[in-house]
């Protein structure tokens, strides 16, 4: 097929069906006050380099005003731009510049919680007989006093906190900062609805839901059962419960054919819910089931697995199957929030190779492809001393909980900057040490680059019918070979193999031409962390 017939094909599927979406953490990305943290003309200035890349949509992590206590994901105006970050107006010129460069906007949304800051948790707090009484989750103590429930929060220690103002205790499952907002209340629901409206009316292209599934809780408060034991490690107490009733109620599909509907009705956007927990699967499935619902999830296979084995993108791939009433696939091996695959997937003389391989993995699955900044460099993870560290997850459990903070490092746009032209001398993380040599300059000058390799993996699979949005069928998987082929009516048949180990292994290639070959290999073998993509004949 030749390329200029791609964009044709592409044409009968939605812009996102097959994506690369690149996630922009603000703080992290570009200073452009030089202030110590990202902001949005930080972006807007940097955006070219996201545009060469090829990918289809930026996603925008929090940018709303807040108090931080959570970097962002605490809210205090859903419909404001926090002044770190600056005005309504920057929004709109990176819309606009976004657009103009051919990019798709996403932004996240904080449909759960609140900062406790809010001006609506400010008016429900005060009494219990006020317009906005039950916008939040209140209840009464125990007789004793205690909580109404067993529920434990994510960042350690109970989900409720005691307030004097109404006599009654809140629910948070994340941060005590951060009140859950009802979304079982019909008025929750139409104001959430009208953020929602404020956004699309601005232009933007879709969304990532946060933390969708705790959206809503069990009216009853009844206690969560205990997880049965396993061999993962438990280092805070939400660790030990089944979480049913603090988070997947049933009626949490209702309100997303609300959502779904408001979106639809503003054009061609997209909605990609976070779906974590012990139930994620049936959540996925349930979240985007038939046309009335979201347009895909992702949740966490990849993101804190401790090897990239055959078994687990096996496993992973088995929750989406090719049926019309199922989602779409959204696949992400780094985020803000896990630390960096390349620092957990693979011994550092192995690095190089892997980081190839990993991508060219990543850009061959069935589904979305999510880059989160830096991925594209081969950026590891940074290890940030304890008198650095911002994230209150991290600074609660040290030293059992891996810091997020260390995968929210500076981009490194110029290698010999003193400040890798991130903007500011002293941000509001340190750079990391080994990042320098990675920085944007000196890989856009080196056609061997990873990132060189990234922009050519993106234009493969725009130009490749199979790639972007073609079937998937597994031929093969044992303890380090991995084997799936990818089908198209238009595109023919591409035969994937993968060697997730560091020593080579048996593979015979089918007669085909090869379009893409990482690491060595020679006949009947596939080498260490090498991969290879035949067209088969």
């Amino acid at each position: 097929m030749s390329s200029a017939a791609a964009p044709l094909i592409a044409a009968a599927e939605p812009w996102w069906k097959g994506a690369v979406i690149y996630q922009i953490y603000p703080r992290s990305f570009a200073d452009a006050n030089g202030d110590g943290v990202g902001d949005l003309p930080g972006i807007t200035q940097r955006m070219e380099h996201v545009a060469a890349l090829g990918v289809d949509a930026i996603w925008v992590s929090p940018f709303y005003t807040s108090p931080m206590r959570d970097f962002g994901y605490d809210v205090s105006d859903f419909c404001g731009v926090d002044p770190v970050f600056g005005t309504l107006a920057d929004f709109d010129a990176l819309v606009k510049r976004a657009h103009g460069l051919g990019l798709k906007v996403m932004i996240d949304q904080v449909y759960s919680h609140s900062s406790d800051q809010h001006p609506w948790f400010a008016e429900s707090r005060a009494s219990r007989d006020n317009a906005k009484a039950d916008w939040y989750v209140w209840a009464d103590p125990k007789p004793d006093g205690s909580p109404p429930s067993n529920w434990q929060s994510v960042f350690g220690g109970p989900a409720w906190q005691w307030d004097a103002r109404r006599g009654q205790y809140y629910l948070h499952n994340f941060l005590v900062e951060q009140p859950d907002l009802n979304l079982h209340n019909p008025a929750v629901q139409d104001a959430i609805l009208g953020v929602a409206r404020f956004w699309l009316e601005r232009g933007v292209d879709g969304f990532r839901i946060d933390a969708l599934n705790f959206a809503m809780h069990d009216p009853l408060l009844r206690d969560n059962p205990p997880l049965a034991p396993t061999n993962r490690a438990r280092s805070r107490p939400f660790d030990f419960q089944d979480k049913i009733h603090n988070q997947s109620h049933p009626d949490i599909p209702a309100f997303i054919e609300r959502l779904a509907g408001e979106m639809r009705r503003h054009g061609a956007v997209f909605s990609m819910a976070e779906v974590g927990g012990d139930h994620w699967a049936r959540e996925m499935a349930l979240y985007t089931h038939g046309p009335r619902r979201l347009d895909s999830a992702y949740g966490f296979n990849f993101l804190y697995a401790e090897r990239l084995t055959p078994a687990l993108v096996v496993d992973a791939l088995s929750v989406w199957p090719d049926t019309p009433d199922h989602g779409w696939p959204s696949w992400a091996f780094e985020n803000h929030d896990a630390p960096r695959a390349i620092s957990r997937w693979v011994a550092p003389e192995h690095a190089a190779a892997f980081a190839r391989m990993k991508m060219l993995l990543l850009l061959s699955l069935r589904g979305n492809a999510i880059l989160y900044q830096g991925e594209e460099l081969g950026l590891g993870q940074v290890d940030i001393p304890y008198d650095r560290l911002v994230d209150p997850e991290a600074i609660a459990n040290w030293p059992h909980t891996l810091s997020r903070d260390g995968v929210r490092t500076p981009m490194p746009w110029v290698a010999d900057a003193p400040d890798r032209a991130f903007g500011s001398a002293d941000p509001w993380l340190p750079h990391g040490p080994e990042h320098g040599a990675l920085a944007v300059d000196r890989q856009a000058a080196d056609p061997q680059s990873l990132l060189a390799w990234t922009r050519r993996l993106i234009a493969l699979r725009n130009a490749e019918p199979a790639l972007r949005s073609g079937s998937l069928s597994i031929t093969h998987a044992d303890e380090a070979l991995l084997v799936f082929e990818r089908a198209h009516p238009a595109g023919g048949r591409l035969v994937c193999a993968f060697n997730l180990s560091d020593a080579p292994v048996d593979w015979q290639a089918p007669s085909g031409s090869v379009l893409v070959a990482a690491g060595d290999s020679k006949a009947g073998t596939l080498g260490a962390y090498a991969a290879q993509i035949v067209r088969a004949a």
